[in-house]
């Protein structure tokens, strides 16, 4: 229901099953990283306290994002930072990953509507860097 795709030590993405749940609170990142990913689950009558988040100074060196797939069949190319291909992962409907650090890509397998949420703001052009990634059309996916 949660996978942790690693190169070393290094997080590369977490992915978080559709059929993940759990009561309370569940946090997948670590404090340390800029982009935090949490799941919550809470009974009819919870109170959230409300809140407001204090301007805090925080400096991101690294863009993560988080897809959500909200319909439909994704295989996402997961590669390291000197973009050695790693490993392949089939996403689907309901469907989590943060991608923490590395490259990667994608090949839409069943028409897909998915959410992308990362830091802003947007760089342009200095925002990321284009490789040629795998060609296979065919590969042997967990």
């Amino acid at each position: 229901m949660i996978e942790t795709i690693k190169q070393g030590e290094s997080i590369v993405a977490i992915i978080v099953r559709h059929s993940f749940k759990k009561d309370g609170i569940k946090f997948f990142t670590p404090n340390e990283f800029s982009q935090q990913l949490a799941y919550m689950n809470h009974p009819t009558g919870k109170q959230i306290p409300a809140h407001v988040h204090n301007p805090v100074t925080r400096s991101v060196m690294r863009t993560q994002e988080v897809l959500f797939i909200r319909s439909g069949k994704l295989r996402v190319d997961l590669y390291d930072d000197k973009r050695q291909y790693l490993e392949s992962r089939i996403l689907a409907t309901g469907d989590v990953i943060l991608l923490a650090s590395g490259g990667h890509g994608f090949q839409v397998l069943e028409e897909v509507e998915m959410f992308e949420v990362k830091q802003g703001p947007y760089a342009g052009d200095d925002d990321k860097t284009r490789f040629e990634g795998i060609d296979q059309t065919e590969l042997l996916i967990r």
